[in-house]
């Protein structure tokens, strides 16, 4: 007899665990106690089972007395293997059970958990036990231990993969011998076996899961809903994860690292980044029925908000929402977003008004009867290009819509006509496409709008075809106050390519002088002494009192 190096497992029932008890308890060097604590939290909580009284009068009930004597008492193998419940970890027990020996983390899907639970225990959120498994992970992590953890479709998918992935995590030998066992009762079972452990009693080994489950019982709906946040909550920190469970791409670096925790208002509400979500029956996942604006903050005001607002109730009300937000409402979003993420400079809002869940899928508005969804989607983003040196642009095959098929005026959501062009842009190696109209004269690019100098004076495209920007709409009156030449007309590619001066106009990139035009240098090839006059008088404007205060901001 000896110390016994213990390995606690934390699941939820109906989570593979007894299978993985067996699978540990095929090891030469481990011994396995199951569910040691079930007499303790039977005599505290006081709840029923059709084994309650066997269980109390087999079984040490005095939790500190398990830890103490059963769980670290001496033993005769290297390891000791603890199967535990999450709901057993009561209140009370000592602070050894998670300060001492190894911890990790079993999951399961309660879309596979709830189907059968209830043929011995009706299901509950207390049975199930997932808000203390978070509580246990979150725990372990705050003693600077945070557990492994492993989901029980990685086990059948792939049993040795995942049993290699956990030995490591636990500093152990993985022993082939894990991954069989004999079929029936095994010595090591509880009490309870006999009500719980028929299915896996006729099991062998971690068998595969059905391709098709069993369907769910509805009658459990408000349980699921209820635990499946936690869950995925869970799943987050498994550390190996097959192409089951993940995408086979790696996690991609964010543009601004600082952007991996935020808040977003979606709906009427604040969420961290990774629940900012719609319903799948929202109208902007069905058809792209939405509109948006694009804002920027500089110096704890929204630059030019009111002008925004405008455009995106016309654009609303062009496409016949109904049971929109009011204006004070979608100011008190955007104002509460930002204030919750601390962004009041060099910050970019993506707001977005779609026409909302519908209450059956569908491409007609009369579905739409829960009124709209807002979306307040702030992020840390300096301007996306490159206003110092210059950007590159190729001209599109794609065409720019047409009045006569989609009105450019109503700033909508159904972009693809723009990605396509951007596309082309991307297989080019440029940083955006040119878009024509359908006569072949510029309209704007992809993402933003256009200017051209000649001979010193100032050329942009008709808004017919391209959206009448509000950075756009800015930049005109400063040329004027800046006593330039202005002149909106249609505008041939020709004259783009040989123009002094080329930049374009957006909330996201301000003014960003052009450089080259499919493979013609623009100019000189650097930033024209216009350009860079009305880049000055742009970045005055935005230092200036053209915005709306965040409220409680403070300017230090």
């Amino acid at each position: 007899m000896g110390e016994s190096e213990v390995i606690h497992s934390w699941s939820a029932p109906r989570s593979l665990s007894t299978s993985l008890m067996y699978s540990f308890s095929q090891r030469n060097d481990v011994e396995v106690l199951d569910e040691p604590l079930y007499a303790h939290f039977l005599r505290v909580t006081g709840v029923d089972r059709p084994y309650r009284e066997e269980v109390l009068s087999k079984m040490e009930p005095d939790g500190n007395k398990v830890v103490n004597d059963i769980i670290f008492g001496p033993g005769r193998k290297k390891y000791r293997f603890c199967k535990h419940m999450s709901k057993q970890r009561l209140q009370g027990l000592t602070d050894d059970l998670m300060k001492k020996g190894k911890h990790f983390i079993l999951i399961r899907n309660p879309l596979d958990i709830l189907p059968s639970f209830d043929k011995v225990v009706p299901p509950s959120f207390f049975e199930l036990g997932l808000a203390e498994l978070v509580s246990i992970y979150n725990e372990l992590r705050e003693l600077g231990k945070p557990p492994p953890v492993i989901d029980a479709a990685e086990l059948q998918q792939d049993p040795e993969t995942t049993l290699r992935g956990l030995c490591d995590d636990l500093k152990i030998p993985f022993q082939p011998e894990m991954l069989n066992w004999e079929a029936g009762p095994k010595s090591v079972d509880g009490v309870w076996a006999p009500w719980w452990y028929s299915s896996v009693h006729k099991s062998t080994c971690f068998k595969e899961a059905k391709t098709y489950p069993q369907p769910f019982p509805f009658s459990h709906y408000d349980l699921l809903e209820q635990s499946l946040p936690l869950y995925n909550m869970l799943r987050r920190h498994v550390r190996r994860k097959s192409s089951l469970l993940s995408s086979p791409l790696p996690p991609p670096n964010l543009p601004v690292p600082e952007n991996e925790k935020l808040l977003a208002w979606v709906g009427d509400e604040i969420v961290p980044r990774d629940s900012a979500k719609v319903s799948v029956f929202d109208s902007v996942v069905q058809g792209g029925d939405s509109v948006w604006e694009g804002l920027r903050v500089y110096n704890g005001k929204v630059f030019k908000l009111e002008e925004h607002l405008d455009r995106l109730f016309d654009s609303a009300k062009a496409l016949a929402f109904e049971n929109v937000p009011t204006r004070d409402e979608i100011k008190e979003a955007i104002f509460k977003t930002l204030i919750r993420n601390g962004m009041f400079d060099n910050s970019h809002i993506r707001l977005s008004l779609t026409r909302g869940k519908k209450v059956t899928s569908g491409m007609s508005p009369a579905f739409n009867l829960y009124g709209c969804t807002l979306i307040v989607l702030a992020e840390w983003k300096p301007p996306v290009y490159d206003n110092t040196r210059g950007i590159v642009l190729v001209a599109a095959t794609t065409r720019r819509n047409s009045p006569n098929n989609l009105d450019s005026k109503i700033h909508h959501n159904n972009l693809l006509n723009n990605i396509l062009a951007k596309i082309e842009g991307n297989n080019a190696k440029a940083d955006d496409a040119i878009m024509l109209d359908q006569d072949g004269y510029v309209s704007e690019t992809n993402a933003t709008n256009m200017f051209i100098v000649k001979k010193g004076r100032v050329l942009t495209p008709h808004a017919d075809y391209c959206l009448p920007g509000i950075t756009r709409a800015t930049v005109m009156d400063l040329v004027v106050k800046e006593q330039l030449i202005l002149e909106e007309r249609r505008i041939s590619l020709s004259e783009v390519h040989t123009a002094d001066e080329v930049w374009t106009t957006g909330t996201m990139g301000e003014l960003s002088p052009v450089v080259k035009v499919d493979g013609r240098v623009i100019g000189n090839g650097e930033v024209g002494p216009v350009t860079r006059r009305l880049q000055a008088a742009y970045k005055k404007l935005t230092e200036q009192e053209f915005g709306v205060p965040i409220p409680t901001y403070l300017k230090t």
